[in-house]
Parts: structure tokens; C-alpha cells; sequence
């Protein structure tokens, strides 16, 4: 004879698997559902091309391909998105093509840390999220003869220029970034997952489903969004935005 499961007991056993089906880890994706958030959803809407301009790259530099952004890494520079941003979140992947390499998302980059920028060179202003490649360290130590502890390839959260910010800890020696919890990006040929949420100057970085560093008191607290290239080519995809109060 088959037992009637009780609805309470029942509920206690299904509702768990029904948010885990939801979230998509049934299915393999990562198992910190905090934040790993795939940009679905009320406010949410795709950043493409027409959501971007040119700074100082050359218009071979950046090929859009729907949802995806390629970059040569070559000149160094920046594209920004067409409007200023103040408070939001954002979902990027990223993966880099060649070890070492090096690029970033930078948030609230103001007009004037933009403005008469050369190729070659990079905003003046803003914060920088940093995208980089685990073989960066290695080439790093390799040329300098010295460890690199003054960066990390995992995730750094850090002010540029002329803009403020006060760092989450672990802090990196100069006191100017801050540095992951834990180290969780993937390595060359690998897709990363970023979620960032940038809400009344306070920057805050998740890795892959989980929070690792970021910072608060930044000025400025409004700008815009750019997209680095800084010498190596490196992809983006389904970058994703929602603007928030």
C-alpha cells in the first residue's frame, strides 16, 4: 500500500529543489545562489552596441556580435556606454585569449576623466574592476624578479586617477585596493561570470556566485561604464544592466 506523504513534510523536500531548478543549479552552475544572477527579470535590459561609444580605440578594436564584444587589446583605451549611470547592477562574462592578459570594467567614470583621451592611454577617473588573466602574475614575477603583491588576478576593486575609495579588506599594501576574499576566476580560454552593484558610492564585486571584494565613500558616485582594452584580446557577453533609484 502506498503512504500519503504529509503536504507539510511533502513541501519541506520539494521547495529546496524547486529554487535550485529555478536558479539553474540542477543543471550544473555554480552553488552560491546569493548572487549569481543571469540579468532576467523586471529592470533588467541587454547592453549592445548601440549602448556604446568610442573613446580613444581604434573602430577595429571592438566587434560586436549580438550579446558578445570582442577586443584586440590594440591600442590601449576604452569604450563607454552612451549615457552616464549612477546607481545599478551589472552582469558581464568575460574570458581572456592570451595568457597574461589584462582588460576591465570601469564604473562611474566622470565626462572630464574621459575627455581628450589618446590612444594608448586610459580614464583618468572612475573605478576599475579588474579582468585579468591568471598568467599575468607569473609574467609579472618572471620580469620584475620580485613577487606581485601588489595586485591580484582574482578580482581587484580599486579607485583610478583623480576618483576616492575607501577598500573592503583584504586591503593591498598601498591601501588603495581592495584585494578578494577568495580566488575564484578561471583561467585563459575560461568564461568568468561578474556581478557588480554600485548603489550611493559603494562598489561591491561577486566572482563567479560569490562576493570577494569592493569599496565605498567613491567619488565620484556617478559616470559612466567602460570597457578596457589594454593589450590582449579578451571577450565579453551578456552584459546586462539594471538601473535602480
Amino acid at each position: 500500500m502506498t503512504r500519503l506523504l504529509n503536504p507539510r513534510s511533502f513541501l519541506a523536500v520539494a521547495w529546496p529543489l524547486l529554487i535550485a531548478s529555478a536558479l539553474g543549479f540542477a543543471d550544473g552552475a555554480p552553488k552560491s545562489p546569493r548572487a549569481y544572477l543571469d540579468g532576467t527579470g523586471p529592470g533588467w535590459r541587454a547592453l549592445r552596441e548601440r549602448d556604446f561609444t568610442n573613446v580613444n580605440c581604434d573602430p577595429q578594436t571592438w566587434t560586436w556580435a549580438g550579446d558578445s564584444v570582442r577586443c584586440t587589446g590594440k591600442p590601449v583605451g576604452v569604450i563607454r556606454t552612451v549615457t552616464p549611470v549612477a546607481n545599478f547592477e551589472l552582469v558581464a562574462e568575460w574570458m581572456h585569449l592570451q595568457s597574461g592578459g589584462n582588460s576591465g570594467i570601469f564604473v562611474w567614470a566622470s565626462e572630464a576623466s574621459l575627455a581628450g583621451l589618446k590612444p594608448g592611454t586610459l580614464p583618468r577617473g572612475g573605478i576599475e574592476v579588474q579582468v585579468l588573466d591568471h598568467g599575468y602574475t607569473e609574467q609579472y614575477e618572471k620580469q620584475y624578479k620580485k613577487k606581485a603583491d601588489w595586485f591580484t588576478s582574482h578580482g581587484d576593486v580599486f579607485p583610478v586617477g583623480t576618483s576616492k575609495m575607501k577598500p573592503f579588506p583584504p586591503v593591498a599594501p598601498d591601501g588603495q585596493r581592495s584585494f578578494p576574499s577568495k580566488h575564484l576566476s578561471k583561467g585563459l580560454n575560461e568564461w568568468n561570470h561578474y556581478y557588480v552593484r554600485c548603489i550611493n558610492g559603494e562598489v561591491r564585486l561577486w566572482v563567479n556566485g560569490e562576493e570577494v571584494s569592493g569599496g565605498n565613500h567613491c567619488e565620484p558616485s556617478k559616470g559612466y561604464l567602460c570597457l578596457e582594452s589594454e593589450g590582449a584580446p579578451v571577450v565579453f557577453r551578456n552584459l546586462k544592466i539594471r538601473e535602480l533609484p
